[in-house]
């Protein structure tokens, strides 16, 4: 059950990425393009999801998920390198591409090579991540 429900919550995502225009790649440019032909449509996708989730926040504390395990708990704002690198590559890949992790998987059947080398791409940095990560950390802990 758990896993169907998990299928559908992915299918409602990506029928809402699609919808919202967020899988077409010159729409997403055009939202980054302030100084050019700007498209601010992306910030109603942005808030019609940032809404909902804060609201979802508030509602889920104290209680437990139907099909049992717990909600995570809301990480502690720190700001580390981790999370600036991890930011910056993330913009980058958005803004050079106009494409993030779930689009790209959202447009793999319908993007053709460019959305594929992209996804491969994603897909290896994820895999070179961690071992970025703990020598990153061995530097620090070591200054």
């Amino acid at each position: 059950m758990r896993n169907l429900l998990a299928a559908l919550a992915g299918g409602l995502f990506g029928t809402g990425l699609l919808l919202s225009g967020m899988t077409d790649t010159k729409k997403v440019q055009g939202w980054l393009d302030v100084f050019g032909a700007w498209d601010p449509t992306l910030a109603f996708v942005m808030g019609g999801a940032i809404l909902p989730m804060a609201v979802a926040w508030v509602l889920a504390k104290g209680r437990r998920p139907l099909l049992g395990g717990s909600f995570p708990e809301r990480s502690a704002p720190k700001l580390g390198h981790n999370l600036v690198v991890g930011s910056v590559l993330f913009g980058m890949g958005w803004g050079l591409v106009g494409l993030c992790p779930g689009p790209a998987l959202a447009s793999l059947s319908f993007g053709g090579p460019p959305v594929w080398i992209f996804t491969l791409a994603m897909l290896g940095g994820m895999i070179l991540a961690p071992a970025v990560r703990t020598r990153l950390d061995a530097a620090t802990a070591a200054a």
